[in-house]
Formats: structure tokens, C-alpha cells, sequence
């Protein structure tokens, strides 16, 4: 995770690297040059070479929240930077440094081994850390904004590397600095922030009723940071499909978020419309919710589908291809619209 003091190994280049077991939804996809970036300090020479032969190119990590073309045609980074190391603590906070192409579930579990608890509503995520705060990845009630302190990138804008506070994310609902501005930054290293004093935050729907299932008591003050880990591990096994079994990038779209004035006049033509509260004025509607009550909930197309047990995940049964996952999600999309007046945005990026 360190740079190198000395001039850095170049990045190893695979030609025509096949990219299946690299992406979740599990779609047959070839990277004409991947190159597998182990240290920060070999991105600005490859950035030289990319720009001096005008490829295209793009980073990838775990392949969590994309959907790839057939070809990747230019250059592709396989984001691989690995390690953790705590590097600094107060008498508040501990600051844990954490290489970007660090497993994010395996971190998650790494945190509670090292009694830095925080992330546990987190868990089973899939994905690299480096992808978290681009995607401001977020689960039951906890958003990973709330433990960045800031984020170490190669501003491709710049050519050098830049640190990023926390505000200069400009961190919003699974949105942020990185993601507005695609293809400048390559994240390579996240500094976290655990507060010393940890609160359990199991308020979001499906946690509380996980535990007010198991007592009639309020648990929350006495449950550990274990305890809310194997509960979130629970209830999304329960509703998610593995990547590994079945292919898919989860939560494919968002929740979207509507103004109140909308949400009153939805609820006065569907009373039993799911929502959450959200900022002043506004409102978070379920985009599973939507997409079941239209009829989508275990539908197929081609080799596409809706998961039967979880409306807002879209599945490869085997052998789709990124346009037969886009063409259900455009049906999905046209019949929200048109049955609520709603627009639900597509979670993962689109190569």
C-alpha cells in the first residue's frame, strides 16, 4: 500500500484477458489490454502510455456494480492495491489507511476482529473498497460517507495524486465528486474514521424486525457489533441472490427519492405505497416495492430476469448478455413511469 521509493514495476499487461469470474452478473466479457495495478505509483506512467496511444480505458474492481460490453476494448486497470493499516488515532477516533482493491466484505470483518466496529451494517456488500465512495455505497441505514475521512486518488485532470476530504467528496444518496466526474479520478487508497464511541443502529425496517422477531424487548442498546454483522448477513442472504450462485450486481436501481407534494398524492392513490423519510420536503420511495406491485417479481426475458425473491435485482440465469440486462430494466423503467409518474435511475455504471 505504501509508494515506492524506488522506480515502481510497471503494471502487468494481459492481453485479451477473459473477465467472467471479474464481474458479478457473470457476462462473458474480453479486456483487450488489462493491466493489474498492485501500487499507486504505477498509474501515472500507464496513464502516459494510455494517453499516448489514445485507448480508452477504465478501472475495474470487483465488477460488483458494472455491466460490461462484450469487448473492452484499450486498456483496463484491474484494480488490485491491498493491505490496511491503522494510521493514526486520538483520543476520539481511530483512522484505519485501506488500499483500494481491498476485498469490502473481508474488511468489514477484519474491522470487528480489530474492535473498530462501524461498518458491520455493511456487510456482504460485494465489491472493492476502492468502488465505496464512488458509489457512496449504503445498507440498512448506514451509508459509507459517514466513515470516510478522505480519499486518495490519481487526478488524471492533474496528472498527480490528490487527497479528498470528506466535504470535497461531496457525498449525497449513492452519488459523489467521483461519480459526477467519470473517468478523472482513480481511487487508490480510503482513509476511515471509527469513532471510539459506537452506537448500534438497527432501526432501518428489516434490522428491527429481525430483532423484535427474536424479543419483544428493545435489544438495540445491549446487541454488539457482532450480533448487528450476522443479523445484516442473515437478512441479506434471505433477500439477495450470491453473486457466485446466481449472477447479478444487486440492488440494481435506486430508491428513488420524490418531492412531498408527490408522495401525498401517490399515497392517496396507493395507500399502501413503502417510503422512507428522507430531507425536508422530500421522500424515499422502495423501488422494490414499485417494481412488485407492476408485476415484475421473478419475470424472465431472454436470459435475463427479476429475482423471485427480491424485486430490485435483476439476474443473468446463465448465459445474458448486457443488452438483454438493459432491456428488462427499460421495461422495468417504462411501466414504473407510466403506472406511478416515477423515474427509477439504474444503480450500476455502464460500460
Amino acid at each position: 500500500m505504501n509508494r515506492a521509493k524506488n522506480a515502481p514495476l510497471p503494471p502487468k499487461l494481459i492481453p485479451n484477458l477473459g473477465l467472467k469470474s471479474r464481474n458479478t452478473f457473470g457476462l462473458e466479457v474480453s479486456a483487450e489490454r488489462a493491466f493489474e495495478i498492485t501500487q499507486p505509483d504505477q498509474i501515472p506512467a500507464l496513464m502516459d502510455e494510455i494517453a499516448q496511444n489514445q485507448w480508452a480505458w477504465r478501472v475495474l474492481g470487483g465488477g460488483s456494480n458494472v455491466i460490461l460490453p462484450p469487448v473492452l476494448s484499450g486498456a483496463t486497470l484491474l484494480m488490485n492495491i491491498a493491505g490496511q493499516e491503522v494510521a493514526n488515532e486520538d483520543g476520539s477516533n481511530t483512522y484505519l489507511l485501506v488500499g483500494a482493491g481491498v476485498n469490502w466484505h473481508e474488511l468489514v470483518q477484519w474491522t470487528l476482529t480489530h474492535n473498530l466496529p462501524g461498518l458491520e451494517n455493511l456487510a456482504l456488500i460485494p465489491g472493492t473498497v476502492g468502488a465505496t465512495p464512488i458509489q457512496n455505497i449504503g445498507a440498512y441505514g448506514v451509508e459509507v460517507a459517514q466513515y470516510i475521512e478522505s480519499v486518495t486518488a490519481f487526478d488524471t485532470h492533474k496528472n498527480a495524486f490528490v487527497t479528498l476530504s470528506n466535504k470535497d467528496c461531496q457525498f449525497a444518496y449513492r452519488d459523489s465528486h467521483f461519480k459526477q466526474n467519470p473517468n478523472r479520478y482513480i481511487v487508490t487508497e480510503v482513509l476511515f474514521k471509527f469513532p471510539k464511541a459506537w452506537q448500534p443502529r438497527v432501526h432501518y425496517a428489516d434490522l428491527a424486525k429481525f430483532f423484535a422477531d427474536q424479543s419483544n424487548a428493545d435489544l438495540a442498546p445491549t446487541l454488539s457489533p457482532q450480533e448487528i454483522f450476522d443479523a445484516v448477513c442473515q437478512v441479506r442472504t434471505q433477500k439477495l441472490p450470491d453473486p457466485k450462485v446466481i449472477g447479478n450486481a444487486g440492488s440494481f436501481f435506486q430508491n428513488p427519492i420524490v418531492s412531498t407534494e408527490q408522495y401525498n398524492a401517490l399515497v392517496q392513490q396507493f395507500p399502501n405505497i413503502v417510503s422512507y423519510p428522507d430531507a425536508a420536503g422530500k421522500r424515499k420511495l422502495a423501488a422494490g416495492w414499485l417494481i412488485d406491485q407492476c408485476g415484475f417479481k421473478g419475470k424472465r426475458l431472454a436470459e435475463a430476469g427479476v429475482y423471485e425473491k427480491q424485486a430490485l435485482v435483476i439476474v443473468n440465469y446463465g448465459n445474458a448478455s448486457a443488452s438483454d440486462i438493459l432491456n428488462l430494466a427499460k421495461q422495468i423503467q417504462e411501466t414504473v413511469q407510466k403506472q406511478y409518474g416515477v423515474t427509477l435511475d439504474i444503480e450500476p455504471n455502464i460500460l
